[in-house]
């Protein structure tokens, strides 16, 4: 049977560690990296006698997460204990949520090619991470590193709503977003910071009931996720189609061999043998404190969009652009503040600065230069100084070696010539060394032009002004 007589239904469970400066339940540090074993204290260590308290920030980011993506906070909630066996988990289970979490059925919507499609949230909860093995490369065993046990996560679990590998790029990309800008987590996954757990299964188009699931843990790329649903589906539909059965298990995405691989069998949650937490108060919010929070939530993707498309008249392609990433949005308020200028701004953001940032497998936030040098740059084609065709070597420069535009100009001689007798020079002399495209030119053909014009923009480096250029060998083609 075709792939397309089978239907995808998709899941993610989506952890995010939150931005405190301390850990969940003592006052450890949340630093990325350090030194093996310095971020850690006896709570965190499990050590007996040592008892967890409750990070308050953690609530209340917890809680603004909630209410940025719709959901509905719970007044009475508790944390419990989730038992499973970890070597890097010290204290052989998890502080968690279960029956009770904080935040309850909300959604993000996202744009598909049908429209907008509303992704549900089943729950939001908090817990703490487990900390990290660091394995021998030769074998000879794994050690422990406790840094990152009990820095404080929320767990995003989405509703099965997801049916193909891009439902689920732009739900975790619309997510990342909102948690950005609400600044409750940096979700650097290249740090951890924000990694998904992805629950795939199929079945017959026009089946109600659910298929088999398959979870994929930890994923912490967008690239990969894709990839691994779209083999996921594949491998799926393959073993149903020669009479196999598929099982609920984790399994392991392999990147290079581009395939899943079993690990274990999957549990449920009857596995975890869940009971409420001894050593903490349950965790009880009035209206007072939930509004609070609302009325401080800073301006959404959405809104910020909606204001550009209002404010500035960008297109709908530009504003869902520079909105998908915070650091991009703040950028780019930042460039026009200074030339004033929203829709070029825009454009060298969308065009070369994006082509640069693909090529270098760069992210937003790792723009070497600041706003206010864009602006100049922006400003010196506006004044004439260069053309846009310099501008775009200037900018190369700027992610080489970030300095003023002014400079780089300086330092390369690539000041655009707007002299009325250099450049009047220039043209007779490729209209001298080219008698058939001035021919052409003078029968109708209008691409002749565009050919002498350039012809002149290489005889000069790039550095003759384009406009006057486009005037003169009209005049003198007359």
């Amino acid at each position: 049977m075709p792939r397309e007589d089978y239907e995808t239904v998709i899941g993610l469970e989506v952890h995010a560690e939150l931005s405190t400066k301390t850990k969940i339940f003592c006052s450890c540090p949340t630093d990325f990296g350090g030194e093996p074993n310095t971020h850690c204290c006896p709570v965190c260590m499990a050590m007996p006698g040592a008892l967890p308290v409750l990070n308050e920030k953690v609530v209340e980011y917890a809680v603004k997460a909630g209410l940025a993506t719709n959901c509905t906070i719970s007044r009475d909630s508790k944390n419990d204990r989730k038992n499973y066996f970890y070597p890097d988990l010290p204290k052989s289970y998890q502080i968690s949520q279960y029956d009770k979490p904080l935040c309850e059925k909300g959604y993000v919507e996202i744009e598909t090619e049908e429209g907008k499609k509303k992704i549900g949230i089943t729950r939001i909860h908090i817990e703490e991470d487990a900390g990290k093995l660091n394995h021998d490369d030769y074998g000879r065993g794994s050690l422990v590193d406790l840094n990152r046990a009990g820095v404080p996560l929320i767990e995003i679990v989405s509703e099965p709503d997801m049916r193909s590998a891009q439902d689920a790029d732009k739900y975790l990309k619309k997510l990342k977003s909102i948690l950005e800008y609400i600044e409750v987590s940096d979700c650097k996954m290249q740090e951890g910071s924000l990694r998904a757990d992805v629950n795939v299964s199929i079945r017959k188009k026009g089946q109600k009931e659910f298929g088999t699931r398959t979870e994929m843990k930890n994923m912490n790329s967008f690239k990969s996720i894709t990839r691994a649903i779209e083999y996921e589906i594949g491998r799926q539909i393959e073993v149903v189609e020669n009479g196999g059965k598929i099982y609920q298990e984790t399994l392991r995405w392999d990147e290079v061999s581009g395939k899943t691989f079993p690990m274990r069998n999957k549990e449920d949650s009857q596995d975890y043998r869940y009971f409420p937490e001894p050593d903490l108060v349950p965790i009880r919010l009035s209206e007072e404190y939930i509004e609070n929070i609302r009325k401080n939530l800073p301006e959404l993707p959405e809104n910020r969009k909606q204001r550009y498309l209002e404010e500035y008249h960008l297109t709908e392609k530009g504003a869902n652009i520079l909105t998908a990433s915070k650091y991009l949005s703040d950028f780019f308020e930042e460039a026009i503040k200074i030339c004033n200028n929203p829709k070029a701004v825009c454009n060298w953001l969308m065009s070369d600065v994006a082509r640069i940032l693909n090529e270098k497998e760069m992210e937003p936030d790792e723009i070497p230069f600041k706003p206010e040098e864009l602006a100049e740059l922006i400003e010196l084609i506006e004044k004439g100084t260069i053309s846009s065709k310099i501008a775009k070597d200037v900018l190369d420069k700027m992610f080489e070696n970030p300095e003023k535009p002014s400079k780089i100009i300086k330092d390369n001689g690539w000041v655009q010539i707007s002299d009325e007798g250099a450049i009047k020079a220039i043209v007779q002399k490729i209209i001298d060394a080219n008698p058939q495209s001035v021919q052409d030119f003078k029968s109708g053909k209008e691409k002749a032009l565009g050919f002498l014009v350039g012809q002149a923009m290489k005889e000069t480096k790039g550095k003759a002004n384009p406009q006057m250029l486009n005037k003169m060998f009209k005049d003198a083609l007359k």
